[in-house]
């Protein structure tokens, strides 16, 4: 088995400000867990960008660049930008701007358009900091994650064409055999760093089952042209990360997947989450990848020759 490459989604656009105290917001705090994640052994920090002011999920390039050069600076950590920004309610020239703009060594794509539902989180008895938060979630119920083979194209040779390569996120087996098709045209070229997500209101679910039903599916499709990774939502992410690695997969973590460190207990960090996913792998005698090595494995541009 190769090294584990260990991705941090140090903030993503699904959690709002007032469901942890914890989820960092401003470009300080963004770039600070970022660091900590690096040092705690994560090789790919997966970044989304927030309004200093309200924690609003943005797309703006310039506020990206407010934490990029300080994560930059303090670690060889390769740097993920997504191009899911705040999901449903962002369109596609928004959430691609940061990735196109800075050019960084990898960034995020959908490969499929999903009813991704977090109505639910809207639900508990909260102290609402913002006045957005709310009603965001509660719009989720009737919107669509847009993620259509237009726009998937479009990015793939706009964002592609930097040099950046892809974090192909598959929240179900329909994404896998999407990504096939965009693969047997040319559109991109292996190693495929396929991510698939488990747990989603509107997606796959987090059966074991359904764990096994797509790495079979992943093999059957693209043979010895991948490399694997797994994320899982919320109570799932360590279970099922720790079984995925088990069957060869890289893990990612962090406070966009999940809020919790155990059973009831907020993550006081990201770098709280890699330490123990990185301690759980270890124990069962996986040795972890530096970025220098996730850059091979991935066969990555370089942090050098990016746009920050």
């Amino acid at each position: 088995m190769s090294k584990v490459i260990i991705t941090c989604a140090v903030t993503g656009g699904a959690h709002t400000p007032s469901m942890s105290p914890h989820l960092p917001c401003t470009p300080e705090e963004i770039a600070d867990q970022s660091i900590e994640a690096a040092d705690a052994g994560a090789s790919i920090i997966h970044l989304h960008a927030r309004d200093p002011d309200d924690g609003r999920p943005t797309g703006d390039p310039a506020i990206f660049q407010r934490f990029l050069q300080r994560i930059k600076g303090a670690t060889d950590a390769v740097v993920n930008i997504s191009t899911g920004g705040g999901g449903p309610t962002m369109t596609v020239s928004d959430r691609t701007k940061a990735a196109l703009t800075l050019r960084p060594e990898m960034c995020s794509l959908n490969m499929g358009s999903i009813n991704l539902n977090l109505s639910e989180l809207a639900e508990r008895d909260r102290d609402w900091k913002h006045d957005w938060e709310k009603p965001f979630l509660e719009s989720t119920k009737d919107l669509v994650f847009k993620n259509t083979f237009a726009d998937i194209e479009w990015i793939m040779e706009n964002i592609g064409a930097n040099g950046t390569r892809f974090e192909f996120e598959c929240y179900d087996v329909s994404h896998l055999y999407s990504l096939r098709y965009f693969a047997d045209r040319g559109l991109v070229k292996p190693p495929f760093f396929i991510q698939t997500a488990f747990g989603m209101r509107g997606a796959i679910g987090a059966h074991p089952e359904d764990l096994m039903h797509q790495k079979r599916t992943i093999d059957r499709l693209f043979g010895d042209e991948y490399r694997w990774s797994v994320l899982a939502a919320g109570v799932h992410q360590m279970r099922i990360n720790t079984m995925a690695a088990l069957m060869g997969s890289n893990v990612r973590v962090g406070l966009e997947d999940g809020l919790y460190i155990s059973r009831g207990k907020l993550a006081i960090s990201n770098a709280q989450q890699v330490a123990k996913i990185r301690r759980v792998l270890e124990e069962l005698g996986m040795e972890i990848a530096t970025p220098d090595e996730a850059r091979d494995m991935l066969q990555l541009k370089g942090g050098g020759d990016v746009g920050f």
